[in-house]
């Protein structure tokens, strides 16, 4: 079975954050829990919703985290419970070599990620790139490796 990673939007209207829960959830029912590993940088929006999924599917959560710092410096409170309860549920949580969260630990992270799955699940609108660090960029990273990707947008899905 595919280890399968995320990337998506942070921004998802509440009603989306909905929609790609059951979305993301009828994806990871495909595989037996015992098969499933979920790879994920757990930030607020589509990465921690794949993540909720995964450990609710009974599956493997692997968390790559950007940078040292991540957790005090870009943890928003609204999201701190969140990120922690993942944190605890992760089998790994492998922090990439930087001390600082800024956009080269960014996508450090996305690039560990990408490495280590053979799946993409994008929570992704199919807008273009703005960075290099944004859903577009990795979903256009991962196609370059061939990797194969499961676009998520459901109808009705909106950002914030």
């Amino acid at each position: 079975m595919p280890r399968i990673g995320v990337t998506g939007h942070m921004n998802l209207s509440p009603d989306t954050v909905e929609l790609v829960a059951a979305a993301i959830k009828e994806l990871l029912a495909a595989y037996p829990p015992s098969e499933l590993t979920g790879v994920s940088c757990i930030a607020a929006g589509a990465d921690s919703i794949f993540a909720e999924a995964v450990v609710d599917a009974g599956g493997r959560l692997e968390v790559v985290l950007p940078a040292a710092d991540y957790r005090e410096r870009r943890v928003k409170p609204n999201h701190a419970p969140t990120f922690d309860r993942l944190i605890v549920h992760a089998a790994e949580v492998r922090v990439m070599p930087h001390l600082e969260s800024n956009r080269a630990a960014y996508e450090a992270a996305n690039e560990a990620m990408l490495h280590s799955c053979e799946l993409l699940v994008a929570v992704w609108d199919g807008q273009p790139a703005v960075d290099r660090g944004g859903t577009a960029a990795v979903v256009d990273q991962a196609a370059a490796r061939g990797l194969t990707i499961q676009v998520v947008w459901p109808q009705g899905a909106q950002r914030a």
